[in-house]
């Protein structure tokens, strides 16, 4: 029975956290939203794991709607028999003016009866680091980092106490890098302090024995919020990680879909049309007539099967910034046609994929109808295979696939992976 209870706000961050958890010694199932562990076969899959991420599509949510959905998700998790909480949000703390980072972490301490979390965005093996307070990607403070101009949470501010206030009714206070470098002991002596009662702490954090000194000084808080990096301090129950094997084969068809328009992921792109088959998708023959559209992309994908073994074709949406066009109704169509590629070339054959970015990773899982992802190998910081079940027969735009059919999945955030990994990531999968 699970101890350890997440709650994502996006499917790549959950499979972030829960590689994290799984390298730590937790056997770990992600669960792609609440009802997933209310049937029988959800909840054989959290007896059988040390910890339960639940992930969410939430981060760009309304903020009722992100609030309720995961409140929702801390019910679930208390009723498998969580009793630590963490509320797991992007290293690059993308958020708005509104939330949802403050909302959420507000209703789960109210429910929860809890005065004060810490706020830990700080991810060092990603190159994201907190430093008086201010987030840093790489060597660029957030405000001046490509997160500038992203689509949807552009972030203008790098100080994340100036970020989270607007969006939280607590006050937001800060620890210092002296005092967590000051140890265990002394980080939660200041933490327990009556000055940081009922209040959001910003923790300053810029290498990773940091994070496991602000782990070590949290373990009798009920709930911690932050990256993925909180994790690394985390003690599981088990000296070895198990991770889940592959179920397909080498040679077995495989496909990249693409909807991030992250500099990372541009990057990405522009190494994968050198070494892939690959088609951009056209907003225009979408618009115009989707099915004809989507069905091109799928008929090129499964040419590409037939034609150009062991090269994985690329289908993406954005390859330089001509191509964006950051319209909340092109985001969506965009996350739409993709998953509606996803579940026709898995109902084709496809039994390798790899999705990059949030929204359209959650667009494709929700789409096939998984309910647990079993994490699996890693491919670089923050991504890894997992193993999925998909469990929808029509998938509302078309296409179909038989119950049951098990594939790896690797859900890729935007702003994560090296420059290769679309011609790289198969490798990993053992």
């Amino acid at each position: 029975m699970p101890t350890l209870g997440a709650i994502a706000d996006d499917f790549t961050g959950a499979t972030d956290l829960a590689t994290t958890l799984v390298a730590r010694g937790y056997r770990t199932v992600v669960a792609v939203g609440p009802d997933s562990i209310a049937d029988e076969p959800g909840r054989a899959a959290v007896d059988d794991a040390d910890a339960v991420v639940i992930a969410l599509k939430s981060r760009t949510a309304p903020v009722a709607e992100a609030v309720d959905s995961s409140l929702a998700a801390l019910n679930a998790l208390r009723r498998a028999g969580c009793r630590r909480f963490y509320f797991k949000y992007c290293s690059t703390f993308d958020s708005t003016a509104e939330g949802n980072i403050g909302p959420v972490a507000d209703a789960l301490l109210d429910t929860l009866g809890e005065r004060r979390a810490v706020v830990v965005p700080s991810f060092p093996a990603t190159g994201r680091t907190v430093y008086r307070g201010r987030l840093f990607v790489h060597d660029e403070l957030l405000d001046e980092s490509p997160m500038r101009h992203h689509p949807l949470t552009p972030m203008r501010d790098s100080h994340v106490g100036r970020l989270l206030a607007p969006q939280t009714t607590r006050p937001v206070r800060l620890v210092d890098l002296e005092t967590v470098r000051a140890g265990a002991g002394a980080l939660a002596a200041a933490l327990d302090d009556p000055g940081l009662a009922d209040a959001l702490v910003v923790v300053d954090a810029t290498e990773d024995e940091d994070l496991r000194t602000v782990s070590a000084a949290t373990t009798h808080h009920a709930l911690v919020t932050g990256a993925a990096g909180l994790a690394l301090g985390l003690t599981g129950p088990r000296p070895a990680a198990a991770r889940a094997a592959a179920v397909s084969r080498p040679g077995d068809p495989a496909v990249v879909l693409s909807g991030s328009a992250s500099s990372a992921t541009r990057a990405q792109v522009a190494h994968a049309r050198a070494h892939l088959p690959h088609r951009k998708l056209d907003l225009a023959a979408l618009r115009a007539d989707f099915e004809a559209a989507v069905g091109g992309l799928v008929a090129f994908a499964r040419d590409c099967w037939q034609h150009d073994l062991g090269r994985p074709p690329l289908l993406y949406a954005v390859g330089d910034l001509s191509d964006l066009d950051d319209s909340p109704a092109a985001s969506a169509l965009v996350e739409r046609a993709l998953a509606a590629c996803a579940t026709r070339l898995v109902a084709a054959g496809a039994r390798r994929l790899l999705v990059a970015g949030g929204e359209t990773s959650g667009s494709v899982v929700t789409a096939l109808g998984v309910r647990t992802l079993t994490i699996g190998s890693p491919i670089s910081p923050g991504v890894t295979w997992a193993r999925a079940t998909c469990r929808n027969r029509n998938d509302g735009y078309g296409g179909t696939h038989d119950d049951g059919q098990t594939i790896d999945v690797a859900l890729k955030s935007g702003n994560f992976g090296d420059p290769d990994i679309f011609t790289e990531a198969w490798s990993a999968l053992v």
